[in-house]
C-alpha cells in the first residue's frame, strides 16, 4: 500500500478569494494539488497539465455519497 503525504497552505482569515492548497504525494511522488474554495473544489494533476478539474460542492457531495467508500466516523 502506498504511503501518502499531504501538506497544505491556509490563507489567513476566511476562504474568500484565496484557495486552501493541498499538495498530495504518494510514495514521495507528487500526484497533484487540491484547491478548496468557497464555490468549488479543484484538482490539478501533477503531470504538468495546463488544465484543472473543477467541481461544485453539491456535485462533489453527490459523487462522494455514490462512489466513495463508506467508513466509520472517528475511527
Amino acid at each position: 500500500m502506498p504511503t501518502h503525504d499531504v501538506t497544505f497552505e491556509i490563507p489567513k482569515g476566511l476562504v474568500l478569494s484565496k484557495d486552501i492548497r493541498f499538495s498530495i504525494k504518494s510514495d514521495d511522488e507528487k500526484i497533484g494539488t487540491l484547491l478548496i474554495s468557497r464555490g468549488n473544489i479543484e484538482w490539478i494533476p501533477a503531470n504538468k497539465s495546463v488544465k484543472k478539474h473543477r467541481m461544485q460542492w453539491e456535485r462533489f457531495a453527490k459523487m462522494m455519497e455514490e462512489k466513495g467508500r463508506k467508513a466509520r466516523i472517528g475511527g
